[in-house]
């Protein structure tokens, strides 16, 4: 039902469904781990009134404990997300749906997806820190052409038992979309780390004096 997708790495759909309305997926070495990418499969949609809150965890540096953070939303109208991690806070956690968890390596970090109605959703307020906030707005907007492109597309999926002979039309397979979404979302990201360590080597680079 759900991805995870960090730069570098393959994709993820091996999330650990902890409950009937939640699942984790298990992120290690995450200290090397900017942002990261939270996305519906779309084989499964949310039920109507329903989406994701999306939570991240990390090793509480002192007991080692799981310390959970709500980073954001998906929904059927929205079914990808970009999150900024690298500037969360060692444990300033918060409340979370996920009860206690055991715990996992000092390395590795979790992303947990926790199924509620929309009313619960827009009553949560995530951290500021996880927003991405140097995407500029032609990215912005080309997600938003993507998701749309790709919800459009679905809208019209059919299996093979319903599908009609006709010569005259050219059928795509839906997981070639989703494949192709995966790489946009990719390059996003990408795009988003390149210009973070672009203006981070701006402010630590000492100025050019006159000579």
């Amino acid at each position: 039902m759900f991805g995870c997708l960090v730069a570098g790495r393959l994709v993820q759909t091996d999330a650990v469904q902890v409950a009937s309305d939640k699942f984790v997926f298990n992120l290690p070495d995450y200290e090397n781990v900017n942002h990261v990418v939270v996305f519906m499969l779309g084989t499964v949609p949310f039920p109507a009134g329903m989406g994701g809150a999306v939570y991240f965890s990390f090793p509480d540096p002192v007991s080692g404990a799981p310390v959970w953070q709500l980073l954001g939303f998906i929904t059927n109208e929205k079914p990808s997300v970009i999150f900024k991690i690298s500037g969360l806070k060692a444990g300033e956690g918060g409340a979370h749906p996920f009860g206690v968890m055991a715990y996992v390596s000092p390395s590795m970090a979790q992303v947990g997806v926790s199924v509620e109605t929309l009313d619960q959703l827009a009553q949560q307020i995530p951290v500021s820190s996880a927003a991405v906030s140097t995407v500029d707005t032609f990215m912005q907007f080309t997600q938003k052409m993507l998701d749309s492109l790709y919800n459009f597309a679905s809208s019209f999926a059919l299996s093979q038992a319903q599908m009609t002979p006709n010569p005259t039309e050219t059928f795509i397979p839906s997981s070639c979309i989703l494949k192709w979404l995966e790489c946009e979302q990719l390059w996003y990201l990408l795009q988003s780390e390149a210009t973070e360590e672009i203006a981070a080597h701006q402010r630590t680079s000492p100025q050019m004096g006159a000579f």
